[in-house]
């Protein structure tokens, strides 16, 4: 898509067994930065999936960056293939997604590159990156089983079939909590009998939201409510599907999923500015205009 070649650099030590590292080049030979890939479970690794940037593109010394990419897929028997499901495909391509956000940023100040951007933007060019997975041509020339054979078309079929699956159900969830946590930072204040789950089961209610459904996260346990990043931003999760849904729109609307022309007004526009401009400005860039929910609900079964 964005003209990169990924090399090997075996020369370069890594600081545990398994970990990987490529420089990423343009397709003249320029390097763009180095790429480690951690992607097996360790005893002495946190659970979960994520992306580092060791170094961020740094337009002031003229350093390239260096980003890593994390995952805890089962470490395969020697001599044989890693097996992973389509989720953790997904999450592979999620992370490279930031990995490039990382790579690609030419911003000059360290503090406005790569992935420093607001919070209910940087999932964008991270979630965006999932959908290719997920084309039917790309599953057919890369999903393999154990034997290296192809996925059947009728596995094929029914596995995309599946992605809307419950989505309903889901979508209630995720907007139940996303509502409430916005809500419970408006308040001014809190009384002094204040009862959390009171006041949940109060606005539940008010919401119409069935019983059997419920919240996603509870408030007695949602540590994103006043920790890690997320105070008032639940929200940003189903705002980053709507845009990246809508973003990936456009090169279904192209006719090519691979349309180089795209291509390079997404990198351009969106992966590398980093924080240098409003973030609606870098979406309408990029997609001509800022993104509806049409591509959401169509992706989810529910349109």
């Amino acid at each position: 898509m964005f003209g990169l070649t990924a090399h090997e650099r075996n020369d370069i030590p890594v600081y545990a067994d398994g970990v990987r590292v490529f420089e990423i080049r343009e397709a003249d030979g320029q390097k763009v930065g180095l790429f480690y890939a951690d992607w097996f479970g360790r005893s002495t690794k946190r659970p979960g999936a994520w992306m580092n940037s060791i170094r961020v593109p740094n337009g002031l010394l003229g350093e390239s960056p260096i980003v890593v990419n994390n995952q805890n897929i089962t470490r395969p028997a020697a001599g044989e293939r890693a097996l992973i499901s389509l989720d953790e495909a997904q999450t592979l391509f999620h992370e490279f997604g930031h990995g490039l956000h990382g790579l690609l940023s030419t911003a000059h100040y360290p503090s406005l590159s790569g992935t420093a951007v607001s919070r209910d933007f940087v999932e964008f060019p991270s979630q965006v990156y999932e959908h290719w997975i997920t084309e039917p041509t790309v599953l057919q020339a890369h999903a393999r089983n154990a034997d290296g054979e192809a996925m059947p078309t009728e596995m094929l079929e029914s596995l995309l079939k599946a992605q809307t699956f419950n989505q309903g159900f889901f979508t209630v969830q995720q907007l139940s909590s996303a509502i409430l946590d916005m809500r419970l930072h408006q308040l001014t204040e809190l009384p002094a009998d204040f009862d959390a789950g009171e006041w949940e089961a109060a606005q539940l209610r008010e919401l119409g939201v069935p019983e059997e459904i419920g919240m996603r996260h509870r408030l007695p346990h949602f540590s994103h409510i006043f920790d890690g990043g997320y105070s008032a931003s639940y929200y940003a999760y189903t705002w980053a599907e709507a845009m990246d849904a809508d973003g990936f729109d456009a090169f279904k609307e192209a006719g090519n999923v691979f349309d180089p022309e795209l291509a390079a007004r997404l990198r351009r526009e969106v992966y590398e500015v980093g924080n240098t401009r409003d973030p609606a400005e870098s979406y309408k860039a990029f997609r001509g205009r800022m993104p509806t929910a049409e591509a959401l609900l169509r992706n989810r079964g529910l349109k």
